[in-house]
Formats: structure tokens, sequence, C-alpha cells
């Protein structure tokens, strides 16, 4: 990792912000696992607490609030340096003209939905109007605030954003092949799904080229 001039602390690059969001996505996968196992066991809680390593509850007395408090913290940390981020600089990335493709997107799909009701029940539909929401988000997250100083955070974001909109593709490629759209829809849509893959691969480009001018080869793994 690499460090600003004067700072003791080292800069992440994208790999340790994706390593760290990994973590916390697999901390909430566990969790819904264990939960979805032992829901109706008298013990859940305890046996939750003990299998995601939360010892420091195996003596606590009410276990469903603090078990729930817990992941709440773990899936919080993400928030802390992203997501709430991008709430309190809203104004920085609804100017962006990615986010606009990609939300202009979402509004697209939604009108879909309106026109053909039987999409919404479709499990391929669905999977293209989450994936194209959860594109627009990360990328909320990597265009807001302060950004150029905290590069690593930033590609990392854009790549997620860059994997949500490479399921849509694929699920709106599905949805044309099951004839469950026109070739006319599947058009627009694809032009708006191109268009944001294309503003992201770009835009990681930059940053990535950013990262280099700041801190040389050797504080990026290509």
């Amino acid at each position: 990792m690499a460090a600003y001039e004067g700072e003791s602390e080292p800069m992440w690059d994208e790999y340790d912000w994706e390593r760290f969001l990994q973590q916390q996505d697999h901390k909430t996968e566990k969790y819904m696992q264990l939960l979805e196992t032992y829901l109706d066991d008298p013990q859940r809680d305890e046996i939750i607490a003990r299998e995601m390593g939360w010892t420091q509850l195996l003596d606590a007395k009410d276990w469903s609030a603090e078990v729930d408090a817990l992941l709440d913290e773990d899936a919080n940390e993400e928030d802390e340096f992203g997501m709430d981020k991008a709430a309190r600089s809203a104004e920085t990335f609804e100017e962006h003209n990615l986010y606009r493709a990609a939300f202009a997107l979402t509004i697209w799909i939604d009108q879909l939905f309106d026109q053909a009701e039987s999409l919404q029940n479709e499990p391929t539909a669905v999977k293209l109007a989450t994936h194209s929401a959860l594109a627009s988000a990360k990328l909320a997250a990597a265009l807001s605030g302060d950004t150029i100083d905290e590069i690593g955070m930033t590609i990392a974001y854009l790549k997620r954003a860059l994997k949500a909109i490479t399921i849509s593709m694929d699920a709106a490629a599905q949805l044309l092949s099951e004839k469950l759209i026109t070739r006319a829809q599947y058009s627009v849509l694809q032009q708006r799904l191109f268009q944001v893959r294309d503003g992201i691969i770009t835009l990681m480009g930059e940053y990535r080229g950013e990262w280099r001018r700041r801190f040389g080869s050797e504080g990026f793994r290509s």
C-alpha cells in the first residue's frame, strides 16, 4: 500500500478496499444463512453468535437485540466508508453524467415494468432491475465527496458497479432470448446499459491513472 507524504498510515488501494467490502458481504451472507437454518431453534441466537465469532454475546440475556445490533455494526462499517458519505454529499454524485445515466436506466426499467406487468414477477426481469439499481447505488458511493483523496475506495465501488451492470446486461439478453421483451425494447435497454458500462470503465481508467501519477507503479497492482 502507498501513503501520502508525511503520513504514517498507508493508503488503501482498490484491492485493500475490495477485500474489506467482501468481508462485510461475507459476514452478512453467513448471518443470513445461519438465520435461515436455525430460525425455529430456541437457541437460535446463541448458535448464531457462536458461529459468527461474537463471543462477547455468549453471556448476554437479550439475544435477538444484541445479535441484531452487532450485525448492524458490521454492516454499517461499509456505510461508514461509502454510502453514508454518499448521503452527505448527494449533490456531488447527482450532478455527475455517469450517475445520471445510471439513474435514468433505472427509471426506464421501471417504465418498462409498468408497460408489461408480467415482468414484475419474472425472476430474470427482477434481476435486471435489482442489479441496475445496485449499480446506481455503487456509483453514488464512488462519486460522492472527496473521492480524489480516497482513490482506492472509489475504484473498488466502481468495480462493484461494473459487476452489477454486467449482470444486468446478461439478464437483458436472457429476456430477449426468452421473448419476454421485444427487440426494440432490448435495443434501447442495451444502449443504456452499454452507456453506463462504458462510462464506468472509462472512469476506472482515469482513477487508476491518477493513482499511478500520485503513487507510481509500486503503489498499484495491475
